[in-house]
């Protein structure tokens, strides 16, 4: 049947309860238990308590005279049977105008049946909210990816792993908060909308103010204004909060993302490691209760600690070039455009280098990997090592062939920061759209004096696909964006 023909049918016994004086959409329902609780206060055998539950219907047996249905709320499903000499003729009748989709609540003694299954027997019967669209089919709609993506409040309805994921995901968030908030940092909020895109190569999405008569842009990064709160005297700190960037759409990438960066006065990129084998071994023994998961045909083991490679040495192994024996840049492009990438004329020296660590090393990084120390020109927020000026003290961290983290030893030499703003500027104004836009007022708060300070970036979508074993991060995004239908 068509599905105009379904909605008018459903209408049809919309109109039939409101005949009948019932209201298909009160204002208010008091459960007296959620489906698991009810489910646990059942008996083995005999009758049990009485509860009151609510959900929605997700399946229906009709045995004439008696009737069961599924009722699923936020914590399971529960079982109600409805008997016609139990619950009346005029209740029984309201049951038959009742959908799969409706919300009903029901009341009544709980019981096993045979089969041993918790169930409500109904002596009264609520309608909550008539559904006039119905759910979509268990096993054809919910396997259309796209629908499950752009229509997320049907894939919930039937996918029990898309609430699986997302509940995971919730409690993953909690631990580390708990788990910074123990360690002495302090939650703060920084602005989203920033007159200077800076903190991260990305191109930013603009958007203009109309009282200030003036172009704002949607941060892309967390990390200068948390810097002005290390400056200003607070040596632990850390945000939470959306990041949106102006690039491509595709299974690893969505314009808006979630992303927690922290900073620490007196720390280093070191300590960032152990923070960060600290927060994943939390997410896994708290809500996991495992650091084994699955990624396809790979089980990957989060336990620490997890090695340190060093990028030069990744990117030479992987396909012969060693960014170091390459001074100039043209040098650097005949040779990465010799490993079969394809190379525009206006990347620099760090676009280059990330190409080649992007299409030859990142996909093999399946354990929990830290690829340590990478070119100032592909850090310009970084602290120098010591004893290699060319290198920074940087690691990010890959999983499963994606990075999910990034950090620093952050640069708190204001001199050799502006430097590093103007190189960025002159990439820029050569074509370079990524590059790493120059913030004059962080500058002017650098010279006040940064202590020594570690930060960090973590992709807390990326983090959940590596722990849920997902390889799209459309699947661990409750809403994420999408092409047009027809495009």
């Amino acid at each position: 049947m068509a599905e105009d023909d379904l909605i008018a049918l459903r209408k049809e016994k919309l109109e039939r309860l409101r005949s009948r004086g019932i209201d298909p959409y009160p204002h208010r329902f008091s459960p007296s238990h959620t489906a698991a609780e009810a489910a646990a206060l059942t008996p083995e055998d005999g009758i049990g308590p009485e509860a009151t539950v609510a959900g929605r219907v997700t399946a229906m047996r009709d045995m004439g005279k008696a009737m069961f249905i599924d009722l699923r709320d936020g914590s399971g499903r529960i079982q109600a049977y409805f008997k016609q000499g139990k619950i009346g003729d005029d209740a029984f009748a309201v049951l038959k105008e009742i959908d799969l989709g409706d919300f009903v609540g029901v009341s009544g003694p709980l019981f096993r049946t045979r089969t041993k299954e918790p169930t409500v027997e109904a002596h009264d019967l609520t309608v909550l909210a008539k559904a006039l669209r119905p759910p979509p089919e268990k096993y054809h709609g919910l396997q259309d990816v796209e629908s499950r993506y752009r229509h997320r409040y049907l894939d919930l309805m039937a996918n029990d792993d898309a609430r699986r994921i997302f509940k995971l995901r919730s409690k993953a968030i909690s631990t580390v908060r708990r788990y910074l908030d123990d360690q002495g940092y302090l939650e703060v909020e920084t602005p989203i909308l920033v007159g200077t895109a800076g903190g991260a190569a990305a191109r930013p999405f603009v958007t203009h103010h109309n009282a200030l008569d003036r172009d704002f842009f949607l941060r892309v990064s967390l990390e200068l204004h948390l810097k002005r709160l290390i400056i200003g005297g607070f040596d632990r700190v850390y945000e939470l909060g959306r990041i949106f960037r102006n690039e491509g759409v595709s299974t690893k990438y969505n314009p808006e993302f979630t992303m927690i960066e922290l900073y620490e006065a007196y720390a280093d990129y070191n300590r960032m490691m152990e923070i960060l084998e600290g927060i994943v071994t939390a997410i896994a023994r708290d809500v996991l209760g495992s650091t084994e998961v699955q990624a396809g045909e790979e089980t990957i083991d989060l336990a620490p600690p997890w090695p340190r490679i060093s990028l030069r040495e990744a990117i030479r192994e992987r396909c012969g070039v060693d960014f170091m024996a390459h001074d100039d840049v043209e040098s650097l492009r005949t040779a990465t455009a010799g490993t079969g990438i394809h190379v525009e004329p206006e990347w620099g020296r760090g676009k280059l280098i990330d190409e080649l660590l992007t299409a030859h090393v990142e996909p093999h990084l399946q354990q929990p990997t830290f690829m340590v120390d990478y070119p100032v020109e592909l850090s310009p927020l970084a602290k120098r090592k010591a004893d290699d000026p060319g290198l920074v003290e940087r690691f990010e961290l890959f999983i499963a062939g994606r990075e999910v983290a990034n950090a620093f030893t952050e640069l708190n030499d204001p001199i050799d920061q502006r430097e590093r703003f103007e190189e960025q500027a002159r990439l820029r104004a050569a074509g370079d759209e990524e590059a790493e836009v120059a913030d004059e007022d962080f500058l002017v708060a650098l010279e006040h004096g940064m202590p020594p300070t570690g930060g960090m970036g973590i992709g807390i979508d990326r983090l959940l696909m590596a722990i849920t074993g997902v390889s799209s991060i459309r699947e661990v995004i409750l809403f994420p964006a999408l092409r047009e239908r027809n495009d």
